[in-house]
């Protein structure tokens, strides 16, 4: 198949990448250097979201944010010589020992300190409780069986093997928050440190599994839970079959990552491979923006002059349409549309039947597939089988495994010098949220005229104009970043892009209103959180409000509309995908009024009016006096950092209640009530006033008002000069900055004076306070030294350590939406 446009990988040893749009001018980008964490591959929406965890990549399967595999394989066959580039063959693992998410199971537990020696056979654990595996808090159901709410727990589990495992590769699979250590049989096989993480994987030791004989067997653990969520869970997986037909690697000669495109290129042999994933999230179309379908490009290139006979091999599982691996899909292979294809969905198909976080999709179905050609062939079932069908040149024959087909694509691309084509990777998810009770259609289909093959047939049409657009965009927003805050700056920002898009579902509400929903990633779930909707809120500002006011529409419905009925902004609106009301066990009656306030003024700010506020004026109204009554020193309660519990007087929290005071005057300013705004506005000045002397620490400001010696970053200070509020003096913020760059570890500004660790996010609003580009640089080089140097192979954290390089939770999260900060500083101070 032969493409009119083609594209550019980018280099590192050159300054610009260029390619041809078809038209004869050139299309150029900046190669992104950044060695990123985890790089985006296919980009939709919460559950269909692939990354690859590995610098090169074949070097790893590819994943799903929450770490699971969602398997894509791709080999590139040269005059009969296989060379695999994309992903790992996927080698079925059986359970020995399943954890709770496979199977039932009990373990003994205590809360209390056991003796030396817990963790050994001969232990005498009597007078431990039973219960059912996994042990955590509420937040974790339904994972959680046992409530565990203390600090620490130690667990002994007996298991039963029935087998001879001595000659197999064995894995430990387990999820903890926070603290793990577990052993095998007393043998310790992983002590984790400060870290929580879910369904990660480790390969036995040959002590260890030489310690694992037929009959009754230990796996112990023990677990701290430092603050926040707690969880426990652990089994033992075996592999089935080694069997692996893709031995040999291409060579990867690069790698780079833009805001809505991911380049690799390779050399397999005598050709060479460019291969380029796009997800065309543009958001001024939203009709284009929410299209579920993906692109994976490709293009050969014979590097020695001669022709030669390549075929390509894509390769995907049910997990792309399943929760867990054990559940029974239903494949399909076809042609509509003028569109080859193959597909997998889920068995039940129970449509929006779970809720949660570490949950993938098991409605809709998943499609692999390309514009129909004679060169395109199709088939589902065992993957062994038709990988060695496709190495003998064979043609690939479904054959159903009873429920756990693979699904191929393969293109061949006859003998030549070079070719280029794309395979389409999509998903219909049917229905994609629930608003208080009403299922809603994605929005690309929400007058239900669409199907998923009608999308397809859009994205092959526009599939050249798409490529053209994205590469603009991607080097409009690279330019933009480093034109506000430097290289480091540019890179960060185009490797966030697409984290905080997809991190998010765009509906239409029964009253017509966009509904851009959030999900807390890798933290409980929430759905439309708002202390998510606050921080993500710069980079929707710079490109599109109306999202901005699609992620405040169902917080206002909710008020409004009496079903939630206190006096401040609510929380969030039930857990993904269910939208029927809060869940969250605490309120955060400062931080979510303070937070819909601002953000309201700064939707008016971007604008140029104030009518999505007077829309909501009466509650806006209700939501301001709260804060006059409550916000200059604050009760003990959570604020956005709620993973570091409950404090009374916060600083920062009182600075965010005042600005929302003084943002209500904004408003009522905007809207010609002057008696209003200038009644807010000193009020808002006097509590500034009051600020200054109850927060003053010499030469800092303190974390809390009854607290000397303590600091924490005064992040939510940055509105009072981009909305031009001017309520504290500029002194405050800048005496701030200097004290921050005494503050600083090698991997950046600690959040406040309690930890070492920090959150990301944040440093970017703080750095934005800066009143030079030095010194905002001089905060960002930390966080770009993190993720260049981090062993931990996640999408972008936004919770990390400042001495080491690690993550300290959270991962792939929509509130690094919030680097684009600074730029929006820019836009709104000429």
């Amino acid at each position: 198949m032969k493409l009119k446009s083609l594209f550019c990988i980018g280099m590192a040893a050159i300054s610009m990448c260029s390619c041809n749009n078809g038209g004869g001018q050139k299309m150029t980008h900046i190669p992104n250097q950044l060695r990123a964490p985890m790089y985006p591959l296919v980009t939709i929406d919460p559950y269909t979201s692939a990354w690859s965890a590995s610098d090169k990549l074949f070097d790893s399967p590819v994943k799903h944010w929450t770490g699971k595999n969602f398997p894509l394989l791709g080999v590139a066959k040269v005059d009969g010589v296989s060379y695999r580039f994309m992903g790992d063959e996927e080698l079925e693992l059986y359970p020995v020992c399943g954890t709770s998410e496979q199977e039932d199971w009990t373990g003994r537990y205590t809360v209390k300190q056991p003796v030396e020696g817990w963790e050994k056979a001969d232990f005498n654990d009597g007078a431990w409780k039973e219960g059912a595996g996994a042990f955590g808090t509420k937040e974790n159901e339904p994972t959680a069986k046992t409530q565990w709410g203390d600090e620490f727990i130690w667990v002994r589990r007996w298991i039963d093997v029935k087998e001879d495992l001595s000659s197999k590769n064995l894995y430990l699979e387990y999820s903890h928050d926070d603290d793990v250590v577990i052993y095998i049989n007393g043998i310790e096989i992983v002590s984790t440190g400060n870290s929580a993480k879910k369904y990660q994987y480790v390969k036995l030791p040959a002590e260890a599994i030489a310690s694992l004989k037929p009959g009754k067997n230990l796996i112990a653990a023990y677990c701290h839970n430092r603050v926040g969520n707690g969880l426990l869970d652990f089994g033992l997986m075996a592999e089935k079959d080694n069997t692996r037909c893709f031995t040999q690697t291409a060579d990867q000669t690069s790698v780079d990552a833009q805001a809505t495109q991911t380049y690799y290129s390779f050399t397999c042999g005598p050709v060479n491979l460019n291969i380029k994933f796009t997800a065309p999230l543009l958001m001024e179309d939203l009709d284009l923006m929410t299209r579920p379908v993906n692109y994976l490009s490709y293009e050969t290139v014979s590097n020695d002059g001669q022709a030669h006979d390549v075929s390509l091999y894509f390769e995907a599982a049910p997990q792309w349409a399943v929760d867990q691996p054990y559940q029974k899909s239903v494949s399909k292979t076809g042609s509509a549309e003028g569109i080859t294809y193959v597909s997998t969905g889920s068995a039940e198909q129970n449509i929006l039947a779970k809720r949660g976080d570490d949950l993938r999709i098991d409605w809709g179905y998943f499609y692999m597939a390309a514009p129909q050609s004679e060169n395109i062939s199709v088939a589902a079932g065992d993957g062994i089988a038709l990988r060695k069908a496709f190495v003998a040149g064979n043609s690939l024959e479904s054959q159903s495994t009873g429920g756990f087909d693979k699904l191929v694509l393969s293109c061949d691309l006859g003998n030549e010098k070079n070719a280029s084509g794309y395979v389409m990777l999509a998903y219909d998810d049917i229905y994609s949220i629930q608003y208080f009770g009403q299922n809603l259609r994605p929005y690309w289909n929400r007058n239900e005229n669409e199907t998923i093959f009608s999308q397809m047939k859009k994205a092959v049409a526009e599939y050249d104009g798409l490529m053209e657009q994205c590469t603009a965009f991607d080097s409009k927003l690279f330019t933009e970043a480093e034109n506000a805050g430097g290289r480091e700056y540019a890179e960060l920002c185009a490797l966030a892009y697409r984290q905080v898009m997809a991190a998010h579902k765009l509906v239409e509400s029964p009253e017509g209103e966009l509904l851009y929903l959030s999900k807390e990633n890798f933290s409980n779930g929430c759905i439309n959180t708002v202390d998510l909707t606050y921080p993500s809120a710069p980079l929707f500002l710079v490109y599109n409000p109306e999202l901005q006011k699609g992620m405040m529409n169902g917080i206002f419905y909710y008020s409004e509309s009496g079903k939630w009925n206190k006096p401040f902004a609510a929380h969030d609106l039930g857990t993904y995908p269910l939208a029927n009301g809060q869940v969250y066990g605490g309120d955060m009656p400062v931080e979510e009024s303070g937070n819909m306030l601002i953000l309201a003024a700064a939707i008016a700010t971007v604008e140029g009016n104030a009518q999505y506020a007077e829309k909501h004026w009466e509650v806006l109204t209700t939501w301001a006096d709260y804060l006059l009554e409550k916000g200059l020193d604050p009760e003990n309660q959570l604020c956005t950092d709620d993973f570091a519990g409950h404090f009374a007087h916060n600083a920062n929290l009182s600075i965010k209640a005042i600005l929302g005071v003084a943002s209500y005057g904004k408003l009522a300013g905007m809207l010609g009530k002057q008696d209003i705004a200038e009644k807010y506005i000193s009020k808002a000045k006097d509590m500034a006033a009051q600020w200054i002397k109850m927060a003053d620490d010499g030469d800092h400001y303190r974390l809390t008002f009854d607290k000397p010696d303590t600091w924490s970053q005064k992040y939510n200070l940055v509105w009072d000069k981009l909305l031009g509020l001017n309520i504290f003096p500029e002194s405050v913020a800048q005496k701030e900055i200097a004290y921050y760059l005494t503050k600083q570890n090698t991997y950046g500004l600690p959040l406040d004076s309690r930890e070492t660790y920090t959150k990301n996010d944040w440093i970017m609003w703080t750095a934005a306070m800066s009143n030079d580009t030095a010194s905002f640089k001089k905060f960002i080089s930390p966080i770009y030294k993190f993720m260049n140097e981090t062993p931990d192979r996640v999408p972008m954290s936004d919770w990390t350590w400042t001495i080491e390089p690690n993550q300290r939770g959270f991962q792939a999260r929509s509130v690094i939406g919030g680097y684009w900060m600074q730029v929006l500083k820019g836009k709104l101070i000429q």
